[in-house]
């Protein structure tokens, strides 16, 4: 994962309350929006960057509009209406070049996220695309969340506990190896597990993950397009239900993600595997979540719900979310693309505090080593400004001759789990989550 590269969008508007700079920036990682294995990972940086720079020469090039005008022109013009292409990528870049909108709307009111919604400084006009929305003002999303369980990743290749550790691991960083060692250093409750299309595999490696997660825990399932039908995961959790060793999960099973792929998501065929999975728990769309219409469309063949993430839109998000409240029906589930700090992480947790979701997939932290990527004036505006969400790292340990173990120098700022939970309190600076300073440096 450290080979993606940070792609950057920066933004100068004129308002009614004067000119304003925003920012938004997302990995470009490879194999998740567009999975064409015949691409290289180059080929898939360059093709989600063409589409940031598509949607960014799109919307400048259009007249004066409201930060949702530009949007739904964008996303109707360069998704909806693409005759070629991924429309994921696509979105991908429209919802880059949107971010940085949303955030330059916010620091030319001097307000954050939440005020700006509150007094409609992005435009929302939700009945534009379905009448039904045209009533529905963010009022109704109440009050932001104020703190999120972390939903911790289980990786396919992610080790559980000590017998899968190799004798080459850095055990001097302070850092979890483990999905054990995250259990004890965290205090997770929340697990989001990956599963692979191997029935088999996939059954002993629940197993495990039962055996080592906490009384009570909650479980979603992300198939991440693995399985060829819905129906051969219902029967994978049926045999492995009544061969007996996960029973943990089944108990706390939330949601089931995405578990076939994008391009058989909608086909008639799947309703009847999405039916026998939705009695264990409600089906998700995630990967064939692109266009306006994909979630009504998902609901129709019995999906409960539909993931949420900035890296495809915040105006999207709040479109579903005006379904879901007016429907009285269906929910969403707040889902992780990797997302680092200041800018993928803090505007993707403002969406989340606002949407009011409980629990979030949050794993950057564990593929990357805390904030050492950002400048110091970067760094020391986190520790100031968001140290609810950010702290410093336990000195790293290395031996002395005499054997004993010395403290060396902390390894930058590491995100706050205490409890299983993180604070989303400091999330209301002005701007889209984060008001601090921005390098537009390269990253990893």
């Amino acid at each position: 994962m450290t080979e993606a590269p940070m792609l950057f969008i920066e933004v100068a508007v004129d308002t009614d309350a004067g000119e304003a700079t925003g920012y938004s920036a997302e990995l470009l990682v490879p194999k998740w929006f567009a999975k064409n294995p015949d691409s290289t990972h180059e080929a898939d940086r360059d093709d989600l960057e063409a589409s940031a720079r598509a949607a960014f020469a799109h919307m400048s090039e259009r007249g004066a509009d409201t930060v949702f005008g530009h949007w739904l022109s964008a996303q109707q013009a360069l998704v909806e209406s693409a005759a070629q292409g991924d429309p994921l990528v696509a979105m991908f870049g429209v919802a880059m070049v949107e971010k940085a909108l949303i955030d330059a709307a916010c620091r030319a009111s001097t307000t954050n996220f939440f005020g700006a919604l509150r007094h409609d400084a992005l435009g929302l006009r939700f009945g534009d695309i379905e009448p039904r929305l045209a009533e529905w003002t963010p009022k109704r999303l109440g009050d932001r969340g104020h703190f999120a369980r972390v939903r911790h990743t289980v990786g396919l290749v992610d080790d559980l506990d000590s017998t899968d550790l190799d004798g080459d691991e850095d055990l001097t960083d302070g850092h979890p190896l483990t999905l054990e060692s995250d259990i004890e250093a965290y205090g997770l409750t929340d697990f989001k597990v990956k599963v692979s299309g191997d029935a088999e595999a996939d059954a002993e490696r629940l197993r495990r993950i039962a055996s080592l997660t906490p009384e009570g825990a909650a479980f979603t399932l992300d198939g991440n397009e693995q399985y060829s039908d819905a129906g051969l995961l219902a029967d994978a959790l049926d045999t492995l239900e009544q061969e007996g060793g996960a029973e943990s999960l089944f108990e706390g099973l939330v949601s089931i993600e995405q578990p076939i792929s994008r391009k058989n998501t909608f086909a008639p065929e799947s309703a009847r595997g999405i039916a026998r999975l939705r009695e264990r728990a409600p089906v998700i769309i995630d990967e064939a979540d692109a266009t306006l219409d994909a979630y009504p469309m998902a609901r129709k063949l019995g999906y409960g719900g539909v993931s949420m993430k900035a890296c495809k839109g915040v105006l999207r998000a709040l479109l579903n979310r005006a379904r879901i409240d007016v429907d009285g029906e269906g929910f969403q589930s707040a889902e992780d693309l990797t997302n680092l700090p200041t800018l993928p992480l803090f505007q993707d947790l403002a969406v989340v505090s606002a949407l009011g979701l409980e629990h979030v997939e949050r794993n950057g932290h564990h593929y990357f080593r805390g904030n050492h990527h950002l400048t110091a004036e970067e760094q020391a505006h986190v520790l100031e400004h968001h140290g609810d969400l950010f702290g410093p790292t336990p000195p790293a340990s290395e031996p002395t001759e005499s054997g004993s173990e010395r403290a060396t120098t902390p390894r930058g700022t590491l995100l706050r789990i205490e409890g299983g939970r993180i604070s989303l309190e400091s999330l209301d600076a002005v701007g889209l989550g984060y008001g601090g300073p921005v390098s537009l440096e390269s990253r990893p």
